[in-house]
């Protein structure tokens, strides 16, 4: 029995040590900073134009996307549990708030417009405009992952690029958008 509680000790300092800094994070900013309006997908630089085929059939470019609206939204999916509450979260308290912003999930793991339209429709999002990210364009622009929320503006600057949560500063950023 004495072996076991030892195993288990050791095997929690294992994994603690493994931590790092992350059990007491400094909220310091680590990313690397960027010149503001320079292109990248980076907050504060000029989003790079792409062309996506989207489920819709339609191909979908970062100036049509921004066409009579005053910004884009590309939530980065991989319709799992976790995208699914953010997705349902962003549908019901975000969206109809916003009816001059256009919204987007981008699914970067299905490999192709139908293969993706399959997906948003057993996920029950065919409410939603789904980009098919096949050769990952977008999600390399934007250093994106699942769940990774980017919001860029009627001229094309990026005004958000994180970590989906629970809608907030999403909602902020895009009430602060001209």
């Amino acid at each position: 029995m004495y072996f076991y509680k030892l195993a288990g000790l050791l095997l929690l300092v294992i994994m603690v040590a493994g931590c790092g800094d992350n059990l007491a994070p400094s909220g310091e900013d680590r990313r690397t900073s960027v010149t503001g309006g320079s292109v990248g997908g980076s907050v504060s630089q000029k989003s790079p134009d792409f062309s996506l085929s989207a489920t819709n059939g339609s191909t979908i470019t970062l100036a049509s996307s921004l066409v009579g609206k005053k910004g884009a939204v590309l939530y980065f999916t991989m319709w799992c549990p976790i995208c699914d509450s953010h997705q349902s979260n962003m549908r019901s308290s975000v969206v109809p708030a916003f009816p001059d912003v256009n919204f987007y999930l981008v699914d970067y793991v299905s490999g192709s417009a139908s293969a993706a339209a399959g997906a948003a429709s057993a996920s029950g999002y065919n409410d939603f405009i789904t980009l098919a990210d096949s050769g990952k364009t977008l999600l390399t622009i934007f250093g994106a992952t699942m769940g990774t929320t980017i919001v860029i503006d009627s001229i094309g600057i990026v005004r958000m690029n994180e970590d989906y949560r629970d809608g907030t500063t999403l909602r902020s950023v895009l009430a602060a958008l001209p």
